[in-house]
């Protein structure tokens, strides 16, 4: 099996190349009869979060969460730009994901390449436009007196980038294999997409349901934190957020997001490589 995994890990290194054609070319499709290209990568979620702030941050007062302290280092405003940004691109990871070997279906069954390769495109494409949001994120970080730190910037950013793309990678072999072969996946992951975008405390800070002045049941809690994304999106934010411990991963969250993202890539891999073979009849 260890053979096997690395042989096939091999086959996809010497064909990167064809990654990096895939991705060029699925980026100059989707914004080629586009007047604003790539701005859409940045205006999008921008306007979400301008809609989130006013209704979570000034009707109902979400911002109650976060330490006193911090609404003076960048605020509301800011947590909510660091969780949407990533958020944007690993909802549009799983939108994709289902439809990923069928979109290539031509190409899967006439190219002699490893079939890794279209879901590692896929999840590459949508990394390629996070790094063009940045910009607007340090932007913000500036003109909202954000604290980044030097071990935010070293550790939890790196480590946030890397799980996300284990996390939606693992995620992507999953369901683009499946839904090959029962085509309800795909809408059952339009409703998980939702249901997980309030698990992971996207748009108010997890101490709303951690903190020791919460009555929420212990138990709900855990299951709380044994999601992987809450820990990978409030490694996002601590990164801009230095010397509040409110923001950072309990040791449970983390725990889970390190596990939780390298499982999901065995398991998403397994799966992959166990139905290959009737996917390729099924396309």
């Amino acid at each position: 099996m260890e053979v096997a995994v690395a042989s096939r890990t091999l086959a996809v290194w010497e064909h990167r190349k064809v990654v990096g054609l895939l991705v060029r070319r699925d980026l100059k499709v989707k914004y080629q009869q586009s007047v604003l290209g790539y701005a859409w990568t940045m205006l999008e979620p921008m306007a979400m979060t301008l809609v989130y702030f006013f209704v979570f941050g000034i009707v109902l007062g979400a911002d109650r969460g976060m330490p006193a302290d911090a609404k003076a280092t960048g605020g509301f405003l800011l947590f909510l730009v660091a969780g949407i940004l990533p958020w944007t691109t690993f909802s549009q990871i799983l939108g994709e994901a289902p439809r990923t070997m069928i979109t290539h279906s031509k190409l899967i069954t006439t190219m002699k390449v490893p079939r890794e390769i279209f879901p590692l495109a896929s999840v590459g494409t949508k990394f390629v436009e996070y790094l063009l949001t940045w910009p607007i994120l340090v932007v913000f970080v500036i003109a909202l007196g954000g604290r980044p730190s030097v071990e935010g910037l070293l550790i939890w950013l790196p480590l946030a980038v890397v799980l996300t793309f284990a996390f939606g990678l693992g995620t992507t072999l999953l369901l683009s294999s499946v839904n090959v072969l029962l085509r309800d996946v795909e809408r059952l992951t339009r409703i998980l997409t939702r249901l997980l975008f309030y698990g992971s405390a996207i748009l108010f800070p997890a101490s709303m349901v951690l903190g020791e002045s919460v009555d929420a049941p212990s138990w709900a809690q855990t299951v709380f934190q044994l999601n992987p994304l809450l820990g990978i999106f409030q490694m996002h934010r601590t990164v801009w957020f230095a010397g509040f411990e409110e923001l950072v991963p309990t040791t449970l969250a983390l725990t889970s997001a390190v596990v939780g993202s390298l499982l999901m890539l065995v398991i998403g891999y397994w799966t992959f490589r166990r139905l290959e073979m009737s996917v390729l009849k099924e396309l």
